[in-house]
């Protein structure tokens, strides 16, 4: 789609007319960065704003930029790019059900061990051949999907997003069932952290292999959407930009999680000044199990939780804790809240109601720590 004239003599207006922006001036409350220029994206607010009142749409907005969109200024509620799906959600007929991260995996996951060779130092003047053998460690979809509690028997349909939503997976729920399945698996960039990335046997679904995953959505009683080529997923005539069924992908905040579902979702600007208590310096305090409960999670059979920190279960906190346990969401989290008196940073929570043997939780490798 290409912008009109008239819109397009706006935007030359609207460009000529920033020239005369000044340090520290603001353009209608976002400040500038000083002498415009064409890829300035700190003076886009205002060109968006004006272009929108004029009736461009996103489409039209996006083509203007053109080959500079990344650069330039985008609100959040049109990002249709690898930040709108920052975290590799698991959906199941529209219905947040975990997050693909490493460190947010079920613990009872086993994982599948490859061996491939890397690269090794070579002693000067010697036959060392460069290389080494070593284990990589991938995980099944069907196994993941069963550690999650979807009956694979019932599944209809499986869509793995790639960063673009046109080179994404589509298997059926016979594809899943089959014995190429076994091989349909995914593996993470960071070995234990970082992004997931699938591995996709020849043959399997519609032999699409992105490089790396932004989204899962499972289909057991809803009706799948169809990929349709170089438009994306289409339910109906509906093109599905976000997740179908629900909206716009889950993003940053405090997942909670109860016997490796998501439970709860925790974002700092939601909080309520009114559910908080003051601590002595001044601070809100929250009360953990409130706060569950205020969200539908039955704190009642809560065993213990663990704390989750760059990838990692690095704290673990018994029933007794929990009951006293409150969180702070102030900066200092950096995207996570804060635990307690000793202000623990959790990113995730890890709630269970048994005790787990030590046995069950992950174990990192000394190859796989960076």
């Amino acid at each position: 789609m290409k912008p009109s004239l008239v819109l397009l003599a706006v935007a030359a207006a609207l460009f000529a007319s920033s020239l005369g922006c000044k340090s520290g001036a603001t353009v209608d409350g976002r400040p500038s960065t000083g002498p415009w220029h064409p890829w300035n994206p700190m003076t886009y607010g205002d060109l968006y704003d004006r272009l929108l009142a004029a009736g461009m749409s996103r489409a039209e907005y996006v083509d203007l930029l053109g080959a500079r969109e990344d650069q330039a200024y985008i609100p959040a509620e049109f990002k249709a790019g690898a930040d709108r799906w920052r975290d590799t959600g698991v959906y199941v007929d529209g219905k947040a059900r975990a997050m693909l991260a490493w460190g947010e995996l079920p613990v009872g996951l086993e994982p599948v061990w490859i061996k491939n060779k890397v690269s090794a130092p070579k002693r000067p003047n010697s036959n060392d051949p460069g290389w080494t053998w070593q284990e990589e460690r991938r995980y099944r979809f069907v196994d993941y999907l069963k550690a999650i509690q979807v009956d694979v028997a019932k599944v209809k349909a499986m869509h793995v997003y790639g960063p673009k939503l046109t080179d994404s997976i589509v298997a059926t729920g016979a594809d899943l069932r089959g014995k190429l399945a076994e091989g349909f698996q995914f593996r993470f960039g960071g070995l234990v952290q970082g992004k997931a990335i699938p591995v996709v046997p020849l043959g399997f679904g519609n032999g699409r292999t992105p490089d790396k995953i932004s989204a899962v959505m499972i289909y057991v009683e809803k009706e799948p959407p169809v990929l349709v080529r170089n438009v994306g997923f289409k339910l109906g005539e509906e093109i599905q930009l976000g997740v179908p069924y629900f909206g716009e992908p889950l993003r940053g905040g405090v997942r909670i999680y109860v016997d490796d579902l998501l439970a709860a979702y925790l974002k700092r600007q939601e909080l309520q000044p009114a559910d908080a208590s003051k601590g002595p310096d001044g601070e809100l305090r929250f009360s953990l199990f409130a706060f569950l409960q205020k969200q539908g999670v039955a704190t009642d059979k809560l065993v213990e939780a663990y704390i989750i920190r760059g990838e990692r279960r690095t704290e673990k906190l018994t029933r007794a804790e929990l009951e006293t346990t409150y969180f702070t969401a102030s900066a200092q989290a950096k995207g996570g809240v804060l635990i307690g008196d000793k202000k623990r940073r959790a990113n995730s929570l890890a709630l269970h109601t048994r005790a787990l043997d030590p046995k069950e939780l992950p174990v990192v490798r000394p190859n796989e720590e960076l």
